[in-house]
């Protein structure tokens, strides 16, 4: 039973990802702005603001911006002993940019007013820094789990680059330029996003293998 869930994961994943954007989507169309937006701007606007945290969200939301994901690929592009994986990233980034701006458009979502601490011009819904930094970072923590070796090391890099992914969601609301729901639907849609992408990867990376491996058998 548990071997098969593992081989089933990545669905499971996707699957209840998929549900859980749908259920947020229908409550955004439902309420306008949900009870647990509500609870969010009690929690971190009303009663979580101060001079030293306004600072500390502006320096994490900057971790989710198109410059810091940009010059992030090209840190791989510099480090990474693969170059495909800055291929491998630019293609993600692009593709979850041009699908987060599609979903923005239809659902018209206005962003929160009269509380924000920083300007944002288009729709609120879903977020493009969770989408993005969901899809940046947790290809980053694809990554760290296949090529690390180092257990205490590969699930310490983990647990950062999910706390970092979490914290920028955070910002968002924090700095009035998002609901808890535009967060939540923009991390769960990529999360889902992600288990397709890196099924692809896979599959590609291991036809390329076989190819690369029939190849040498030829020559």
């Amino acid at each position: 039973m548990i071997t098969k869930i593992n081989k089933n994961k990545k669905i499971i994943i996707l699957t209840f990802s998929i549900l859980i954007f749908i259920f947020i989507l229908m409550d955004v169309y439902k309420y306008e702005v949900t009870s647990y937006d509500n609870w969010a701007y009690l929690t971190f606007v009303e009663n979580g603001r101060s001079d030293m945290m306004t600072n500390i969200m502006k320096f994490i939301t900057s971790f989710g911006s198109a410059l810091f994901l940009i010059t992030g690929l090209f840190l791989i592009l510099l480090f990474a002993e693969e170059k495909k994986y800055f291929l491998y990233g630019s293609i993600n980034l692009l593709l979850v940019t041009i699908i987060n701006n599609a979903v923005k458009i239809i659902v018209r979502r206005p962003r929160p007013s009269g509380y924000n601490l920083i300007v944002e011009s288009n729709f609120s819904f879903p977020s493009g820094h969770s989408m993005a930094s969901t899809a940046f970072y947790g290809f980053l923590i694809y990554l760290v789990y296949k090529k690390i070796k180092d257990k205490r090391l590969k699930y310490f890099l983990i647990s950062v680059l999910f706390i970092l992914i979490v914290s920028i969601c955070i910002s968002r609301i924090y700095l009035g330029v998002h609901y808890l729901s535009d967060t939540l639907a923009g991390f769960f849609f990529s999360l889902a996003y992600l288990m397709v992408f890196v099924t692809v990867i896979s599959k590609y990376e291991l036809k390329r293998g076989k190819m690369y491996e029939k190849k040498k058998i030829k020559d």
